[in-house]
C-alpha cells in the first residue's frame, strides 16, 4: 500500500513539473513574441522618422559626386581647349603673324589654367621682345615670375629671360642673387643661368669664380652644345683648362652671399614654351 502511494505521489510530482515547464516555455515564447513586436514597431517608427532625412543625405551625396565628376571633366576639356589655342598661336608665329598670335594667346594669358596661363604670357613676352616692346614684355614676365601658382619651371624661365634682357642695366649682384640658385650643374637651366652668372662674376672682377663655373658648364653634357663651346672658350681665356682640369670641377665655388636687392622682372629673349595641360 505504501509503495503504491509513493508511486502515485511521484507520478503526480512528475506531471506537475511537466506542466510547470510547459507554462514557463509558453510564457517565455509569449514574452519573446512581445519583445520582437516591440522592436519591430520601434524600427518602423525610427524608419518613418529618419527615412526622409537619410534619403535626402544619400541624394545630396550622389549629387555632390556627380557634380565633382562633371567639374573634373569640364576642367579637363577647358585645359585641352586652352592648349589648342596655344598651338594655333604657335602656328601663326611660324607663319610670321605675330599680332594675330598675340591676340590668340590673350584669353589664355588672362583666364587660363596655371600652366597654360604662364606659357601664354611667356610667348606674348617673346612677341613683345621681337617687336621692341620691352616694357610690356617685362611686365608679362614679371607676372609669371611672381605667380606662386605657376609651375616652377615657367617661373624660372621667366626669371632667366628677364635677367637676360636687362643684363646690361642690372647690377651684377642682382644677377647673381636671382640666378645663382639655378646655376647648378645638372640642373635644367644650368647653361642659361650659369652663363649669365659667370658674366656677372666677370663684371665684378671675380675671375676665380667665373672660370670654374664656365669649366663646369663645358663638361656638363646636358648643357646645349653651343653654350658648352662658348663656356669652354671663356674658361680657356680665363686660364682654366676645361678639357683637362676635371679635378677642378668637383665643386663649383660659391660666391660670397650678395646683398639682396629687389630687381624688377624683365622679359625674355625668345618665346617658345610648349603648351601644357596642367
Amino acid at each position: 500500500m505504501a509503495l503504491r502511494l509513493t508511486k502515485s505521489l511521484s507520478t503526480r510530482k512528475s506531471f506537475a513539473d511537466k506542466v510547470a515547464e510547459r507554462d514557463a516555455a509558453q510564457k517565455e515564447g509569449f514574452f519573446r513574441e512581445v519583445d520582437e513586436a516591440l522592436r519591430e514597431e520601434e524600427l518602423i517608427s525610427a524608419f518613418k522618422r529618419y527615412a526622409v532625412a537619410a534619403g535626402a543625405a544619400v541624394g545630396l551625396a550622389l549629387l555632390a559626386l556627380g557634380g565633382y565628376l562633371w567639374w573634373t571633366n569640364h576642367q579637363a576639356d577647358v585645359r585641352a581647349g586652352q592648349a589648342e589655342q596655344i598651338v594655333l598661336a604657335l602656328d601663326k608665329l611660324d607663319s610670321g603673324q605675330q599680332d594675330a598670335a598675340f591676340a590668340q594667346l590673350g584669353p589664355v594669358a588672362t583666364d587660363g589654367s596655371e600652366g597654360n596661363r604662364a606659357a601664354a604670357r611667356i610667348l606674348q613676352a617673346g612677341i613683345d621682345t621681337r617687336q621692341g616692346k620691352l616694357a610690356q614684355a617685362t611686365q608679362l614676365l614679371g607676372q609669371v615670375a611672381a605667380d606662386d601658382r605657376a609651375p616652377k619651371p615657367f617661373r624660372d624661365l621667366a626669371n632667366i629671360r628677364s635677367v637676360a634682357l636687362g643684363f646690361d642695366k642690372l647690377p651684377p649682384e642682382q644677377v647673381i642673387a636671382r640666378l645663382r640658385p639655378l646655376a647648378v650643374p645638372g640642373g635644367p637651366f644650368f647653361g642659361s643661368a650659369g652663363e649669365l652668372v659667370g658674366m656677372a662674376y666677370l663684371r665684378q672682377g671675380r675671375r676665380d669664380l667665373a672660370a670654374p663655373l664656365f669649366g663646369a658648364m663645358a663638361h656638363d653634357t646636358q648643357v646645349p652644345d653651343s653654350l658648352r663651346a662658348r663656356a669652354r672658350q671663356l674658361a680657356g681665356v680665363l686660364g682654366f683648362d676645361a678639357v683637362d682640369d676635371a679635378a677642378q670641377l668637383q665643386a663649383v665655388p660659391e660666391a660670397p652671399a650678395a646683398p639682396e636687392a629687389a630687381a624688377p622682372a624683365s622679359p625674355a629673349a625668345n618665346p617658345a614654351p610648349a603648351p601644357v595641360k596642367s
